[in-house]
């Protein structure tokens, strides 16, 4: 297994895990939460890693990708400074529980250390149906800090 920054020409293949990640968590939690298209979603991706706003690390299995972590670069002062964020995190399923998501979360670490990151934060739904994923974080060096996820649609 390699784990690499993935490039433009790795962004179908990730858009595609994309879309596998968002379909299994509306699976478990039971509500159509997200609105995905590959299309769009390859060119979003396409667009955020040619611009530096975006950087995905992804397993790959030979020439067969295995999973992939992506962050972006926030910046709060209560974070005292530059941190990153972990919106997505998945792992197919026939390579889970083969410490990949323990080594892609190392590269993340690694790849933050080297930007001078404060941390590293991510959010998961307080569900049970998500239980298994928070104990992975946690098990990670993640703590729960409180407060919830609150959003605003603006368009």
């Amino acid at each position: 297994m390699i784990i690499r920054a993935a490039t433009i020409h790795d962004v179908p293949q990730v858009a595609e895990m994309v879309g596998e990640l968002l379909a299994e968590i509306m699976a478990r939690i039971g509500v159509q939460a997200f609105n995905f298209d590959l299309a769009a979603t390859v060119d979003r991706l396409g667009a955020f890693i040619s611009q530096e706003k975006y950087f995905v690390f992804g397993a790959w299995d030979g020439d067969a990708p295995a999973g992939f972590i992506a962050l972006y670069e926030s910046y709060a002062l209560y974070a005292e400074g530059a941190f990153g964020t972990i919106p997505e995190l998945y792992v197919r399923p026939e390579y889970r529980s083969k410490e990949l998501g323990t080594q892609l979360v190392a590269r993340a670490r690694t790849f933050g250390d080297a930007r001078g990151w404060k941390r590293l934060e991510v959010t998961t739904p307080p569900l049970p149906e998500v239980d298994k994923t928070l104990a992975f974080y946690e098990r990670e060096g993640f703590a729960i800090t409180g407060g919830r996820k609150l959003k605003l649609a603006l368009q």
